[in-house]
């Protein structure tokens, strides 16, 4: 047959077989090798595409097709040499004819084609004859993998009496075969457990409603989803998931009451806000779709009010008003539970509340008595007589029997009793008069207290207003000081006047002002009354003599405007001083004293002269006094307290330049009054010598301490309690000798130092201090 049309002809028998369905087994297919498509050229090279069946195995190498050189004389002189991915591991090729063969279990699902390279030499000059040329090897599917469910366990939630065909979610298997190729990734979903609630679309996996449910029925379903591979023909792998679908809450359920009538009692002494009692009605939807508003219908809504626990849906059911068990007894409300979320698709079914009938008891106690009024205010004229009434409280007890009441007052224990009360009426009465001006207002409390049960007692607040009579005439406001120069002219103003009364006018205080009758006939001053409650003191002629008359006494008369009117007179002192137009209010004051003293300015420099003498000399002779006093230390007394004194003055030795002060060992109190005892003043020189020579554990230095601790013990003004004193003691002294001027009757002046420049380099400064001081 010619080449060309053998060629046609294999390609009309592949085409038909790649166009009719491959038999598909189970996993364990058989299939040798196909070829499809067209005969490939290739600068030489022929062969065909390539393919192998996965999952394949056989004891022997298995044929998968040929490649071929058409210069291949079928001599054994070409050499047939593979190479690329699996060559030589997967993949083996016959040298002499071309032929592949694989070797190894493939898995499309790890690799599905492999790429490789075919070359042929010459096998005496191992040079190429064709050029290298790159094919495939494609893996063929076959169904060895079974679906799965990656995304489960799935979890779905839809609203309950949702409508046949509601979509609730979608679950989706994977197959790791080809899809391509064959049916082996064709998957197919049924369901396994949920009928008759939901269904399944079979190729798509979407999950749906198949009916109506009822979430207080059961809210919660499990549903299983199976997905097969190979369209679901018998062979063909599955798998499972499992679904668990919810149904969430709609408001399609209206409140109920749990009783239709309920009794509850309430005191009628409980406060308002006191919870009386709780109702409930129960609505089996969940949370906003169960929420819930109470109220109170009917006319008792002002006596009574109810809250919804947002908790637990409970009314509450509060007293609004205090109720009175003499006034009623039993109260019957209605209340109401109303969905506060109301879904429209379901109105249609009834409205969604529900009532209940509340009968509520009101619970008699032993009441406390009630006063007609919680404040009152009474009024009494002051100065009124004691035993005036000032008004009457009246209280009753609220209970039914109705004890009797007995009254009484709390007086406080820092104020005046100014009130009583008749414990049987009420009547309020004084127990002396009343000042307006010391008290306006009186707080009284007043006390009605049950005669047959004392405990039961209650309070009013009585307040009492003193009105004012016209009981105190006006007065000047202060002390005026008024001064008229001795050339003052006629008609001169030297004061302006007002006044004040302690009485209360309910028009307003008005004063008039006039000179006293005894008064009108002087003509040195005048009154003008300026007829808005003061007044202006003119003088009444021109000029005026100290010498002849130094204070005016000017009898002011006052009257108010009250009823009856009230009036006064009030005396203005009016000094004379010696000025021409102005007034000076120090000199002024300082002439009056001395003229109220009947002394002259030059007696008063005189006398206040001695006095500064004698106050000199007084302060001196205080000073001198001082002085003597004073202890041998400047230093102040200290206060009495346990104290340790030390004293650091350890001497220096032959260099010491200064002499040890014996002063340092005495106390402050050497000056002391004491027993008679032998002196010891004259002593303790020769001893201070001495204890140069010794150290301190001598006899001299201990006699020394004896003495001091006996003076100490002996003296009656010491501190009554131990005290510390450190004695420092110098040391042994120098050969030389002391250079103390202690116990000397010469001064430093009437001595000689020229020995010391004899004593050597030591005291070589010491020589010429003294030696240029005498010089």
């Amino acid at each position: 047959m010619h080449f060309s049309a053998f060629l046609h002809l294999m390609v009309i028998l592949v085409q038909l077989w790649s166009c009719s369905p491959s038999p598909q087994n189970s996993s364990a297919q058989n299939t040798i090798q196909s070829f499809t498509a067209v005969r490939r050229v290739k600068r030489g090279w022929l062969w065909e595409p390539f393919f192998v069946t996965e999952e394949q195995i056989s004891p022997d190498p298995v044929y998968i097709g040929q490649l071929k050189s058409d210069l291949d004389k079928q001599d054994g002189n070409l050499k047939y040499i593979l190479t690329g991915e699996g060559a030589e591991s997967i993949f083996v090729i016959n040298e002499y004819n071309g032929k592949i063969y694989v070797i190894q279990k493939l898995d499309r699902e790890k690799k599905p084609f492999y790429t490789l390279r075919a070359q042929a030499i010459n096998r005496s000059t191992h040079l190429p004859v064709e050029p290298e040329s790159e094919f495939i090897i494609k893996v063929r599917d076959v169904n060895d993998n079974a679906p799965q469910f990656l995304d489960g366990p799935y979890v779905a939630t839809v609203p309950e009496m949702s409508a046949e065909g509601t979509s609730v979610t979608q679950v989706t298997a994977t197959d790791a075969d080809d899809p391509s190729y064959g049916n082996s990734a064709r998957l197919l979903y049924s369901l396994v457990q949920g009928q008759p609630y939901f269904s399944v679309e079979p190729k798509t996996g979407v999950i749906r409603m198949a009916s109506e449910m009822d979430r207080e029925t059961k809210d919660q379903y499990l549903v299983i989803i199976q997905a097969k591979d190979m369209v679901g023909q018998p062979g063909a792998f599955s798998a499972t998931a499992t679904v668990t679908i919810n149904l969430s809450d709609i408001n399609d359920n209206p409140p109920k009451f749990q009783q239709r009538l309920y009794y509850m009692s309430v005191s009628e002494e409980a406060p308002v806000g006191t919870t009386v009692g709780k109702v409930f009605a129960e609505d089996s939807d969940t949370g906003n779709n169960a929420a819930m508003d109470y109220s109170i219908e009917g006319d008792s809504s002002g006596v009574f009010d109810i809250i919804t626990n947002d908790e637990t849906q409970e009314g509450i059911i509060l007293l609004k008003k205090r109720v009175d068990y003499e006034s009623k007894r039993r109260y019957s409300i209605q209340a109401k539970a109303v969905n506060r979320y109301i879904d429209e698709r379901f109105l249609e079914e009834g409205p969604f509340e529900d009532t209940t009938i509340v009968k509520i008891n009101v619970e008699d106690v032993d009441e406390p008595p009630v006063f007609t009024l919680e404040n009152y205010v009474m009024e009494i004229l002051e100065g009124a007589a004691s035993g005036s009434l000032v008004g009457v409280v009246t209280a009753r007890d609220p209970d039914y029997d109705g004890s009797p009441v007995r009254y009484s007052i709390v007086h406080s224990t820092h104020l005046k009793r100014l009130f009583s009360i008749n414990e049987h009426n009420g009547a309020i009465i004084t127990t002396e008069p009343l000042d307006r001006e010391k008290a306006s207002w009186h707080n009284v409390t007043v006390t009605a207290t049950e005669t047959r049960n004392p405990e039961k007692i209650s309070e009013a607040n009585v307040y009492v207003q003193v009105l004012d009579v016209n009981d105190n005439a006006p007065e000047f406001p202060k002390n005026y000081e008024t001064f008229v120069c001795e050339n003052a002219v006629s008609g001169q103003l030297i004061q302006s006047i007002s006044a004040v009364d302690r009485d209360d006018s309910a028009e307003g205080h008005h004063f008039s002002f006039s000179l006293a009758q005894e008064a009108t006939n002087s003509s040195h001053f005048t009154v003008k009354d300026n007829q808005d409650n003061t007044a202006g003191i003119f003088t009444g002629k021109s000029g005026f003599r100290r010498q002849e008359q130094f204070f005016f006494y000017l009898p002011i008369l006052i009257q108010d405007n009250g009823t009856p009117p009230l009036t006064s007179t009030n005396t203005l002192t009016v000094t004379v001083c010696d000025c021409d137009t102005e007034v000076n209010t120090f000199y002024c004051r300082y002439g009056a004293f001395m003229y109220s003293l009947g002394l002259s300015t030059e007696a008063l420099v005189a006398v206040l002269a001695c006095i500064l003498i004698f106050l000199v000399f007084f302060l001196a002779i205080v000073a001198i006094r001082q002085q003597k006093k004073k202890t041998p230390f400047s230093e102040k007394v200290e206060e009495f307290r346990e104290n340790i004194v030390r004293y650091d003055d350890e001497g220096g030795g032959e260099e010491d330049t200064e002499a040890f002060d014996i002063s340092a060992l005495r106390t402050r109190t050497v000056m002391r009054t004491h027993k008679p005892r032998r002196k010891v003043a004259s002593e303790i020189q020769s001893l201070y010598r001495q204890s140069l020579q010794v150290g301190p554990d001598s006899a001299i230095f201990r006699q020394f301490i004896s003495e001091k601790l006996e003076e100490a013990n002996t003296d009656p003004r010491v501190p009554p309690y131990d005290s510390l004193q450190t004695y420092a003691f110098e040391g042994t002294g120098s050969l030389a000798g002391s250079l103390s001027s202690l116990g000397s009757n010469t001064s430093d002046m009437d001595q000689s130092y020229d020995y010391l420049a004899d004593w050597g380099p030591h005291f070589k400064q010491l020589a010429g201090m003294y030696t240029s001081h005498r010089s």
